[in-house]
């Protein structure tokens, strides 16, 4: 099948531009789909990237065979073709086979379960349309090569359209379409972006005919579905569902509170509560850092500094029960900050900085009483504030008597765990340090004062609730009751005989959190493997419903 697109050749260039733009577009928009089931870390980004490498590998020694035995266009066009609407359908139909995965690997698998069910879904989704993706350069090098003199020129050339197409495919999810329209939407405009390519080739080449024009329907009525997909399928009345450069962000609402999630379906990374109390999570009990702070004032409003604000909780708490203090949140993500305003009430008093926490304390000159660094979600923990050169800044940044408050959102305790990792390189920097376990919940707060403070910080904690008592409002009772438990739960917290220490050159949160989770996991689903082992299948869905 000839067509008059191939007669100069720029046709198949633009091909090898496009094709190598939306393979990084699928990549990326990979992390993006995986998030909200699976978090988003380095270790799902390795996943992501050897999944396309097989892919690609596979693709390349198929396509090359199959250019050699058929030289025919129309098979490399044809497969772009099914890569459409396979890479279109992915919103869609990935978030059932993602959960469909998972299930049946918690009936099977007892240890490594992020990994294993992250690297299946992986495998069941991206791996088909990207093997077919990978046939492109092999068979345009066939296609385009003339005579073996030209060989070099044009894989050169072919290689450079492909790198500057992965470029753009680079950029534009993360900066223009993914922000802007979403990340089903920017599956959908990639995967166009093929579709015209094979449908330009066809019309050219006469062979627009009805399979063509089928599989052309199909497309349509998957980006439908898919444009229009959500990821919490199951919620029937999201305030808000959306994607920032760095998140997939999630607001709900029910009776009693408005819930903010970041890269997880079911986690609350920030919450309001409707009648203004209390949250009876872990923001409450890192409020036990400003009272402690408070002893150390004598009476002078608090300077706070919050490393990962949110959408704003441990700020507005603040301003409510210790007025006149002076806030300042630092958030990556400028989304969320928006949605803080819109949806959580948090009060304009407080300053806010769409910044990286440390690089933002590190250009910092000033000093604070309190300084919360509330960074770490399950496994997605920024190593560059975790390390010890991170907390030695914080240290700094620190006014005497004044307190660091780290939430430590996953109760690990056991030789080499991820916690034992963070309290140590703390203890390593700071004065004082203790922790206390946050009820019903995986979280741990610790406290640490201000290096050379030695005191302990229970007794620091009874000194400022008897101040706070005395000043603060009637509706602070509530947090002068928390108080009294908690001074009487803190535990103090020294260094391991083995040091284990967190650095900027070694870090490996993300396998130390994965260790964790993946225990928590197995734990959790034990109970329901039981039930299965006990009553099969029918049973364990009789007593999910």
């Amino acid at each position: 099948m000839s067509s008059k697109l191939l007669e100069n050749k720029a046709f198949l260039y633009m091909t090898e531009f496009f094709s190598g733009m939306s393979v990084m577009a699928v990549e990326l928009g990979a992390s993006r789909l995986l998030a909200p089931y699976f978090s988003s870390s380095q270790i799902i980004y390795t996943i992501i990237i050897g999944t396309v490498m097989i892919a690609m590998a596979l693709g390349n020694l198929y396509g090359g065979r199959s250019a050699d035995r058929d030289p025919d266009p129309a098979r490399l066009y044809r497969r772009m073709l099914i890569a459409s609407i396979w890479i279109a359908a992915i919103p869609f139909a990935g978030r059932y086979i993602i959960l469909l995965i998972s299930g049946l690997l918690i009936l099977s698998s007892s240890t490594g379960f992020l990994t294993a069910a992250a690297f299946a879904s992986c495998m069941a989704l991206f791996v088909f349309p990207l093997f077919l993706l990978g046939t492109v350069t092999p068979s345009l090098v066939r296609y385009i090569l003339e005579n073996a003199g030209e060989s070099g020129e044009v894989v050169g050339r072919l290689g450079a359209f492909n790198t500057i197409g992965s470029i753009l495919g680079t950029f534009l999810p993360t900066f223009v379409t993914i922000p802007a329209f979403g990340t089903s939407a920017s599956f959908v405009i990639f995967s166009g972006v093929l579709l015209l390519l094979s449908l330009a080739y066809f019309l050219s080449a006469g062979g627009f005919g009805k399979r063509a024009a089928a599989l052309t329907a199909v497309f349509v009525a998957v980006s439908l579905l898919s444009a229009n997909a959500s990821f919490a399928f199951w919620e029937d009345e999201l305030l808000y569902e959306g994607d920032s450069v760095y998140n997939y962000l999630q607001v709900k609402e029910d009776d009693e509170s408005v819930i903010l999630s970041t890269n997880v379906l079911f986690g609350v990374q920030s919450i309001m509560m409707k009648d203004g109390g209390l949250t009876g999570m872990y923001y409450d009990y890192a409020l036990a850092a400003p009272v402690m702070a408070s002893a150390a004032s004598d009476g002078e409003a608090l300077d706070i500094l919050i490393l990962g604000n949110g959408s704003g909780t441990f700020a507005s708490q603040c301003s409510k029960y210790f007025p006149g203090s002076d806030i300042e949140g630092v958030e990556i993500d400028g989304k969320i900050t928006e949605l803080a305003y819109r949806y959580f009430d948090m009060p304009e008093s407080v300053s806010t900085f769409e910044y990286d926490g440390r690089a933002f304390i590190q250009q910092s000159e000033k000093l604070y009483d309190v300084i919360l660094v509330d960074a770490y979600q399950d496994i997605t923990i920024p190593f560059q504030m975790s390390s010890r050169e991170f907390f030695s800044l914080v240290n700094e940044h620190l006014k005497d008597g004044g307190v660091m408050v780290v939430n430590m959102n996953m109760h690990s305790d056991g030789e080499g765990s991820i916690n034992e990792y963070l309290s140590d390189t703390i203890c390593g920097v700071f004065g004082s340090v203790c922790t206390v376990d946050v009820p019903h919940m995986s979280n741990r707060e610790l406290f640490a004062l201000k290096s050379g403070n030695s005191t302990d910080p229970a007794e620091l904690l009874k000194q400022g609730r008897a101040e706070f008592a005395g000043d603060a409002s009637p509706e602070a009772e509530d947090v002068y009751s928390l108080c009294g438990d908690i001074s009487e739960r803190l535990r103090p917290c020294v260094m391991s005989e083995n040091a284990y220490l967190l650095t900027d050159d070694k870090a490996p949160v993300e396998l130390l959190g994965k260790k964790m989770i993946d225990s928590l996991i197995d734990e959790e689903l034990s109970y329901y493997r039981g039930i299965y082992e006990r009553e099969g299948l029918r049973g364990l869905v009789d007593y999910l419903i």
